[in-house]
Formats: C-alpha cells, sequence, structure tokens
C-alpha cells in the first residue's frame, strides 16, 4: 500500500525558483511522483509513494522553510501511483488573486472542524458557498451549496463584490484541500466581511472524518489526480477522464457513440475537428507502441 498526501503551507519565500530543481532530484531520488508549487506566498503539492519516503520529503520542507507544521495536510492510503510523473512548478502565487496572501492581518480565523461543519452550514443565516471550478461542483457538492459557476479563481472578487453590501453576513466556504477557501477568506476578511467561515482541510478532510450516514456531502469529489474523484475515506469514486478533453466523464458515458477511448466523448465529439481526433488517435498508437516495446524489453532481459 502506498501514501499519497495533499498539503499546504504559506510562507514567505524569497527565490521559489531556487527550489525547482532540488525538489525535482528529490522527489526522483526517492522514488515520490505528483506535483509541488513553490512561490512568494508558499507551498502546495500533492505527492504519493512509499510513507518513508513521504516522511523525507516532509522532513525536508519543514527543514529547508523553517516551519513546524503544515496548514493543512490530507493523509490517505491508495494502492496506485495516481501520479505520472514528478513536478516541480514556480508560480506567482499558490492560488492566483492577484493578491499575495498576507497572515500579518489574517491568522487562519473560523476554521471549522468536520464535526462541527453540519451544524454550521444547516443554519438558516449562513450562505454556503462552493469556490471550486463549476465542474467541480457539478460532480458533488454540499446541501445548500451555491454554485458561483465561476472557473477562475481570479474572477471571485467580483462575485464577492455582489456580496459587499451586506458584510455581517455568515459565509461559510469549502474547498477541494482548504487553500483556495484560505486564500478566499484572507481577502474577504481584509476587506471588511466580519463572520467567514471555511472547512478546515476541506473537502478531503470531511470525506475522511465524517461517516457516510452523517454526511452532508452529495455526489463526489474531483481530485487533480488519476483517481479524477474520491468518496467517502478517499476511495476512488466512479468517474474516468476524457483524453480528448479532459473533462469527468461517468462509466456509462463510454456507451455514447461519441466515445472514442483515446480520443474523445459526448462532450468534445462535435467540438474537435478530424485533424485534432487523427492526431490523438496516433498519440494513443505511439503509446500502445512505446508499452509493447517496454514489457518485450523487460521479458528479454528477465
Amino acid at each position: 500500500m502506498l501514501r499519497l498526501i495533499s498539503f499546504y503551507k504559506f510562507v514567505k519565500i524569497k527565490n521559489p525558483v531556487d527550489n525547482k530543481l532540488t525538489f525535482k532530484k528529490f522527489l526522483i531520488d526517492n522514488k515520490l511522483k505528483g506535483s509541488i508549487i513553490f512561490s512568494l506566498e508558499g507551498i502546495n503539492g500533492s505527492v504519493s509513494g512509499k510513507q518513508s519516503n513521504i516522511d523525507l520529503l516532509i522532513k525536508f520542507l519543514k527543514e529547508r522553510f523553517l516551519f513546524n507544521e503544515f496548514d493543512s495536510i490530507n493523509k490517505s492510503d491508495v494502492d496506485f501511483v495516481p501520479f505520472k510523473k514528478a513536478k516541480v512548478k514556480i508560480k506567482n502565487e499558490v492560488v492566483p488573486l492577484n493578491e499575495l496572501f498576507n497572515d500579518d492581518k489574517y491568522k487562519f480565523q473560523n476554521r471549522i472542524e468536520p464535526k462541527d461543519w453540519n451544524k454550521l452550514i444547516l443554519s438558516n443565516d449562513v450562505t454556503v458557498i462552493d469556490v471550486r471550478k463549476s465542474f467541480e461542483s457539478e460532480l458533488g457538492t454540499f446541501e445548500k451549496a451555491i454554485n458561483p459557476k465561476i472557473n477562475d479563481f481570479r474572477k471571485f472578487p467580483e462575485y464577492f463584490e455582489k456580496l459587499s453590501d451586506d458584510k455581517d453576513r455568515k459565509i461559510a466556504m469549502f474547498c477541494t484541500g482548504g487553500i483556495r477557501c484560505e486564500k478566499a477568506a484572507s481577502y474577504l476578511f481584509k476587506r471588511g466581511f466580519k463572520n467567514v467561515y471555511q472547512l478546515k482541510g476541506g473537502i478531503l478532510n470531511y470525506l475522511n472524518n465524517v461517516s457516510e450516514k452523517k454526511s452532508l456531502w452529495n455526489g463526489e469529489c474531483f481530485v487533480f489526480d488519476e483517481r479524477i474523484t474520491v468518496v467517502t475515506n478517499s476511495k476512488k469514486g466512479n468517474y474516468l477522464t476524457c483524453a480528448g478533453c479532459r473533462t469527468p466523464i461517468k462509466k456509462n458515458d463510454i456507451n455514447s457513440p461519441k466515445y472514442e477511448k483515446d480520443v474523445s466523448c459526448r462532450f468534445c465529439y462535435d467540438k474537435l475537428t478530424d485533424k485534432q481526433k487523427i492526431g490523438f488517435r496516433m498519440r494513443a498508437s505511439q503509446k500502445l507502441s512505446g508499452k509493447l516495446k517496454s514489457n518485450l524489453l523487460q521479458r528479454t532481459s528477465a
């Protein structure tokens, strides 16, 4: 059994780019796959591998950037490696909002534990907002939650501007692992919103700690790895991914006449050009050829 961790830490990093090669080598040397983002405002990552190597990564991150604990970390067991490569990315912000996180004014206030989340969102005076992308919300969300139908996090200030006439209202926000809510809560706090709450550790933390019987979660949670979606206890969900448009699709979508493995699904079939479809078929053929050659080499060298 392998381990998967998703984590973030808001910590000032003077020269994020200086860490790219160091951590890329570290991941490869320790047989870890996944991605880590470094920016001026902090770190965000999802990585999987053996528990012992995961522990080494955690230790290295803490020592390198001089902190004791992550702002949030979600852990789960996986029976396969849900990432294809080891990636290290450098970005201006770990969460793009055109404003760096400022913890001098906002110190992770009103983080709600999963066990207390149900009571909060069922309150009549609370506005529950899903701050993920629209398609994520459509796959699964909490009862009473509003889907702002926004696919670029940078657009959320425009949405919240519509709520600025009532800065005393209670707002409960949630996202996959907590980091988008953390950034949005900081943004609102600095602009005078007084009652902003967020689900600590995000949906993943909730699914890992609230039983299915008591859960107010409906559907599946999209994750940015090869599992596609997860359900209670971070178990792999029932969605696949279209190779053509990367849209999550249900298993019965493969019965659509517009579905072609490695090429298209009902969502993109009519949008793709014939040239694109031919290209996707060639890509699939090349991958299959590469796998066959690799298997042959392994057999002959055994």
